[in-house]
């Protein structure tokens, strides 16, 4: 006999009850709600498959997945209470945040650069500029150098690939502008080189558009981190144990092979606005197994902000205290105790 999951029996119940047969139970009305925000890049698989899988369900919360903008955007709302829960990068947008006490609770990586190439997250030269004969980053002075936002990631990968060349912010022209505007950037000369991330990444190189430049410049670094709204924190600490053993298994299972089955691929075609095909080969970002945070890695980054004079604040920003290691551990034993 097949098992029926945790969603066939809400979904059954809610028919049921529509057709007046008998009330819906209990845990099919009270399943805590989240919301989370995410970006259409390869790096939020892990969430895209709990979602599509069924995992949030088997948990028991009620997960809904809504597209955001940047950083900053989405630390705002989670410390203003708009929203649940979301992703973001070590941004200097959360660093000062952070400083000025954001109510916000950091839960685990959300995403890691790996340690081979071809990267996830390459530095690439437009095929024009190419052509024209750029072949290392020292070509690039007085370049235009596209970047998604002025105080992400982005930037700071781009930065860390400047320095493969002897190069600085000072000595190109940053353009900003999001990952999947570089194509058109790169195919009318508007960029000669730019940041950039899976599947956009893979795109450039089979429209002949663009070539990986540098990918050797950030290997290691942590990406992003999941972080909740610290007063829903306060009131739902299981829904968040839940949520996070639904996204560590969603992670284990892509990072050990995941990525080589079609139905996977579907799913994350499905949120990036790729082809599945698109994403068939590409280089994946990873995760700690246990989802724990790098936090020599947080601290590089935070510096590299304090030098170009984005922090607001002296020394290192109080991290530690918003960082629930102990949800993250329940959630690992939560998910250890499954079948």
């Amino acid at each position: 006999m097949s098992s029926i999951s945790r969603r066939d029996l809400i979904a059954a119940a809610a028919a049921a009850a529509l057709a007046g047969s008998f009330a819906v139970p209990a845990f099919a009305q009270d399943l805590p709600k989240i919301e989370f925000l995410y970006s259409p890049y390869a790096d939020y698989a892990p969430f895209f498959v709990a979602e599509e899988l069924g995992y949030f369900d088997d948990f028991g919360v009620d997960v809904t997945l809504s597209p955001k903008g940047d950083t900053a955007e989405t630390i705002q709302m989670l410390a203003s209470g708009n929203i649940e829960a979301g992703a973001a990068t070590w941004a200097s947008s959360l660093f000062n945040a952070l400083d000025r006490g954001a109510t916000v609770a950091i839960i685990a990586t959300s995403a890691r650069m790996p340690w081979t190439v071809p990267s996830p997250s390459p530095f690439m030269v437009s095929q024009t500029a190419w052509d024209a004969g750029v072949r290392s980053v020292a070509d690039l002075k007085g370049k235009r150098i596209g970047i998604p936002g002025p105080g992400g990631f982005g930037m700071f990968s781009v930065g860390k690939a400047l320095e493969k060349g002897g190069l600085t912010f000072d000595d190109v022209e940053p353009v900003f502008l999001p990952p999947p505007a570089t194509a058109a950037a790169f195919a009318n000369g508007a960029l000669d080189a730019g940041w950039s991330i899976e599947p956009f990444a893979g795109q450039l190189e089979k429209q002949g558009l663009g070539r990986r430049l540098v990918e050797d410049h950030t290997f290691g670094t942590e990406l992003g981190l999941i972080a909740f709204n610290q007063d829903f924190v306060a009131a739902n600490e299981d829904a968040v144990v839940k949520f996070m053993a639904a996204y560590l298994k969603a992670a284990r299972l892509l990072d050990n092979g995941g990525w080589e089955d079609a139905k996977i691929l579907d799913v994350v075609a499905k949120y990036t606005g790729t082809e599945p095909d698109a994403l068939r080969g590409i280089p994946y970002t990873v995760r700690s197994e246990d989802g724990a945070i790098d936090m020599a890695s947080v601290r590089e980054q935070e510096e590299f902000f304090r030098k170009r004079g984005a922090l607001e604040y002296d020394g290192p920003v109080d991290i530690e205290s918003v960082y629930r290691v102990d949800l993250l551990k329940r959630a690992n034993d939560l998910l250890a105790s499954k079948p």
